[in-house]
C-alpha cells in the first residue's frame, strides 16, 4: 500500500512542531502555493506581459507622434496601461504636459480606437 502524505494547515503544523518540540522550518510568512507544470506557468507569463504578441501599449507609441506631433512627441511618450484602464504618459517638458493636458479628450478619443485600447478611460500625464 502506497504511503500518503497528510497535509495539514499551517496553525495545526505549528501546534504539532511545538509540541514534538521541532522549530518551524520555514519563515512565518511564507505562503504555500501548488506545484504547477511549468507549461502552464510559462503560457501564463507569456499572456500576462504580452511576450510574442503586440500590447496595447505599443499600438499607441506607434501612432503616438502622429496624434501629438512630433515636437510633443519628442519630449513624451507612453509608459503603461495600468489595470484599470489609465494610460500613463511621460512628459519631460511643463509645457508639453500643459499642451497634452489641454487635448486630453481628443487624444482618449483617439487612442481609443486602437486595436486592443478600447479599455483605456483615462490619461495620466506625468513629468518624467
Amino acid at each position: 500500500m502506497p504511503h500518503r502524505t497528510q497535509s495539514f494547515s499551517k496553525l495545526a503544523e505549528e501546534l504539532i512542531g511545538d509540541f514534538r518540540g521541532i522549530p518551524l522550518e520555514e519563515p512565518a510568512r511564507m505562503k504555500r502555493r501548488p506545484t504547477r507544470e511549468l507549461k502552464d506557468l510559462i503560457e501564463e507569463l507569456l499572456v500576462k506581459h504580452h511576450i510574442g504578441t503586440r500590447s496595447p501599449e505599443d499600438s499607441v507609441r506607434e501612432k503616438w507622434a502622429e496624434f501629438v506631433g512630433p515636437a510633443n512627441a519628442s519630449y513624451s511618450h507612453v509608459a503603461n496601461i495600468d489595470p484599470r484602464g489609465r494610460l500613463l504618459i511621460l512628459a519631460s517638458h511643463s509645457i508639453v504636459r500643459s499642451e497634452l493636458g489641454l487635448h486630453k479628450a481628443t487624444l482618449l478619443a483617439k487612442i481609443r480606437q486602437l486595436p486592443g485600447c478600447g479599455h483605456v478611460r483615462e490619461l495620466l500625464i506625468r513629468a518624467g
